[in-house]
C-alpha cells in the first residue's frame, strides 16, 4: 500500500487524461471521413490521378492514426494510474511491490515500476 499522498498526483493525472483526449479529438477533427472522402477525384480511377496528392494523403493519415494509436496506449496508462490511485495500490512497483519514488512519479504519473525495475524490463 502507497503512503504517499495522491491528491498532486490525481490533479497531474487527469490534466494529461484532458490534454490526450483532447488531442484525440484533434485527431479526429483532420480526418473526419475516410481516404476515399478525402481524395474525392483525386483519388478516383479517372484520368485524373495524382499519384502525389495520393501518396501524401495517405501517408498523413497513416501517421495521425500512429499517433492516435499511441495516444490512446497512453490513456489507457493514465486510466490505470488512476484506478491504482482509487484502489489505494498507486505509488508501489507491481513487480517488487516498493515504493515508486515521489520524483518518478512526477516526471512519469502514470509509472507502474521503480526505476531499478524499470531498468531491468528496457533491458529485455
Amino acid at each position: 500500500m502507497s503512503t504517499i499522498d495522491t491528491s498532486e498526483f490525481r490533479t497531474l493525472l487527469e490534466q494529461e487524461r484532458a490534454r490526450i483526449k483532447s488531442a484525440i479529438e484533434h485527431l479526429h477533427q483532420e480526418h473526419p471521413g475516410n481516404l476515399e472522402d478525402e481524395l474525392g477525384e483525386v483519388g478516383g480511377r479517372g484520368s485524373d490521378n495524382h499519384l502525389g496528392d495520393m501518396a501524401t494523403a495517405t501517408f498523413d493519415r497513416e501517421l495521425d492514426e500512429g499517433l492516435e494509436e499511441g495516444a490512446q496506449h497512453t490513456l489507457e496508462q493514465v486510466e490505470r494510474a488512476l484506478a491504482r490511485i482509487e484502489d489505494g495500490t498507486y505509488g508501489t512497483c507491481e513487480r517488487c511491490g516498493k515504493p515508486i519514488g515521489e520524483d518518478r512519479l512526477r516526471a512519469r504519473p502514470s509509472a507502474t515500476l521503480c526505476i531499478d525495475d524499470q531498468r531491468l524490463a528496457d533491458r529485455g
